[in-house]
């Protein structure tokens, strides 16, 4: 589904505000800011990154604590103006943007978001480009937090067919498609699946035959 075509007429900007605030709805519905205040948003280095971090100021105003982890920060955001802008929307909010991933104590966080990889990812096979999240990935997959983790359109170290790896499989409480789920959300087992993506045109739906919910109201999930 190609939103950015000639046909679709939306910018990346615009795709990943939706996506941004799809996520942070549907976080607020499950997990609201009176119960679970303080959030951790991991950001990867690519597309789902950015939705994390127009999660976070969205989360913000919605009365949650975000803090996000960005290990990759200088140099994407040295390369793409859209990242930078966004951390500095962050930073003007006064929220910590932080450069390097240490593991948080048990209760330090009451959700993490996982906006790592995202549907152009392969697979998780860790060192080489990766390495920045090895030891993240694999203390998400292996429970030691008992916060529940939200995963932005695919569980990072998934297939976006294939679906988890056989090792180090990351297993969200709720995972949050974007625009329509892709294959290997047949394989989530999660508590909560929502979809972001009242902004797919009739004919891109009809073109690429989804099939997509009505969204009733005003509801962006």
């Amino acid at each position: 589904v190609d939103l950015m075509s000639a046909e679709g007429g939306f910018s990346i900007d615009q795709l990943m505000e939706l996506a941004g605030l799809s996520l942070a709805t549907a976080i607020a519905k499950e997990y609201p800011p009176q119960d679970a205040p303080n959030v951790l948003i991991i950001s990867g280095p690519g597309n789902n990154g950015g939705d994390g971090l127009v999660a976070a100021r969205h989360l913000h105003h919605f009365g949650y604590k975000p803090t996000v982890v960005y290990p990759n920060m200088e140099a994407v955001t040295a390369k793409n103006d859209l990242y930078r802008r966004l951390t500095v929307q962050l930073k003007q909010l006064g929220l910590p943007v932080l450069p390097k991933w240490e593991e948080p104590a048990e209760g330090d966080f009451d959700v993490i978001v996982d906006a790592i990889f995202g549907f152009s990812f392969k697979g998780w096979r860790g060192g080489g480009k990766d390495a920045p999240f090895d030891s993240i990935i694999r203390v998400l997959s292996e429970g030691k937090l008992s916060a529940p983790v939200v995963s932005v359109d695919i569980p990072s170290g998934w297939h976006v067919v294939e679906g988890p790896p056989e090792r180090h499989a990351l297993q969200p409480d709720m995972l949050v498609s974007l625009t329509a789920p892709k294959k290997c959300a047949l394989k989530f087992n999660g508590r909560f699946h929502y979809l972001g993506g009242r902004f797919v045109p009739p004919n891109i739906v009809e073109k690429n035959s989804l099939e997509l919910p009505a969204y009733p109201g005003a509801e962006q999930c």
